[in-house]
């Protein structure tokens, strides 16, 4: 049973790809007091929010910000564009993608599901080739849309979304192009415009730094033209009434408010530092933790180096060790906690998440907590990571510094 009175010194290591940690800068902002969200500074807070989320996106199109999860957004996306029985293309890259075609079946619509077969499928990116291929056989366009998750946090693959667009435009095919960069977005390098994508869905808890609870749709003006024919069910999640309110910075129901505060201030946050220098800083993570697993001689889940995650780093473990024992005993032990294998990878492997609110040093830290668990747990090692990450990273120093939490 969980003992809420039970509080270790020291602060909790957070290492899965999401809830990501919340710096102290943005938890002050939701402290401030709760405004009236139909008052005047509530207008002016709402217009400077949609503008600057704007720039995350790298869109000039509109961005509908929901008071819900990531999978609010997955339904808002669909029940905004599709109609009964509609066609939908999904391809398989890991866990998140299958829940989102489990999703588009519940909502009655004809998802098509392909993919790489058996386990490799959720060991690589998203094959554009095989899109296109799919999508030329479509010669009547039953398929109206194209489904593919940009950042697979079950896997640790960043798929290449220009690519999938390429594809579609080879095809000479009209269908919608959705991307769902809920663990990407302000980790990863994302471009809604530049790669015409149709529909972005993302949410607040992974790189923008916040708690739950938040989520987005980015939208194309194609997709806002379909949306106006679509005849799904839908109204809290109905593009038109949020449009029309947030012309003058407000929501047609009522918004979260104090997350929208720390959404303001992680906006703040990353704006500041500049979204090259935060790409930048999630690659040399990344790097340097995968240099800590290739000397432990460990395998990466992601087995293409070109799709390599800047989020997370999924971690294989020998057949017979359970990869959940050893996740256990790091928590217990170390008050660590790591992501589980999900889907097809349970108990076969862990996530060690480098996102957000992180420093060199708090990589260091978890990744001595893994070496430490996976060598009580019994699992023969080469070598230190800890030591190939220490060297990593002096060799490879930040191209600037930040303190994300105390600007």
């Amino acid at each position: 049973m969980l003992n809420l009175d039970f509080h270790p010194t020291g602060r909790h290591f957070l290492q899965i790809p999401g809830p990501s940690p919340v710096p102290d800068r943005i938890l002050r902002a939701m402290s401030l007091p709760t405004i009236d969200h139909r008052g005047p500074e509530f207008g002016a807070l709402g217009r400077e929010l949609l503008s600057k989320i704007q720039r995350v996106f790298k869109t000039a199109a509109p961005v509908i910000i929901y008071p819900a999860s990531g999978t609010g957004a997955w339904e808002a996306a669909l029940a905004n564009t599709l109609s009964p029985g509609d066609g939908v293309l999904m391809f398989e890259t890991g866990h998140f993608a299958t829940l989102w075609h489990k999703m588009a079946l519940r909502l009655g619509v004809k998802p098509e599901f392909i993919g790489l077969p058996g386990d490799e499928g959720w060991r690589q990116g998203v094959q554009a080739d095989m899109i296109e291929a799919r999508l030329k056989e479509d010669t009547e366009h039953r398929l109206k849309a194209v489904c593919v998750v940009h950042n697979e946090t079950s896997t640790g693959v960043t798929s290449d979304i220009a690519a999938v667009r390429r594809a579609i435009d080879a095809a000479g095919h009209p269908a919608l192009l959705m991307v769902d960069t809920i663990s990407g977005l302000a980790s990863a390098d994302y471009r809604h415009d530049d790669w015409g994508v149709d529909v972005t869905i993302s949410g607040s808890q992974k790189g923008l730094m916040l708690p739950p609870g938040i989520s987005f749709n980015a939208l194309s003006d194609k997709a806002i033209a379909v949306s106006r024919e679509a005849c799904l069910p839908k109204s809290f999640w109905a593009w038109d009434e949020i449009l029309a309110a947030n012309t003058n910075g407000y929501w047609p129901y009522t918004p979260n408010t104090n997350l929208l505060y720390g959404l303001n201030e992680a906006l703040d946050m990353l704006l500041e530092e500049g979204l090259d220098n935060v790409f930048a800083r999630h690659q040399r993570w990344a790097a340097g933790v995968r240099a800590a697993v290739d000397a432990w001689g460990l395998e990466i889940q992601c087995q293409d180096p070109a799709v390599y995650s800047p989020v997370l780093t999924g971690v294989v473990l020998p057949d017979g060790v359970d990869a959940d024992a050893v996740r256990e005993l790091i928590y217990q032990r170390f008050d660590l906690s790591l992501g589980m294998g999900l889907g097809k990878a349970k108990g076969r492997m862990f996530r060690i998440g480098h996102l957000g609110d992180c420093n060199d040093l708090t990589l260091m830290a978890t990744l001595a907590g893994c070496e430490m668990g996976l060598e009580l747990c019994g699992v023969s090692l080469k070598a230190s990571g800890v030591k190939a990450a220490m060297d990593y990273f002096a060799a490879h120093p930040p191209a600037h510094l930040t303190r994300l939490a105390d600007a």
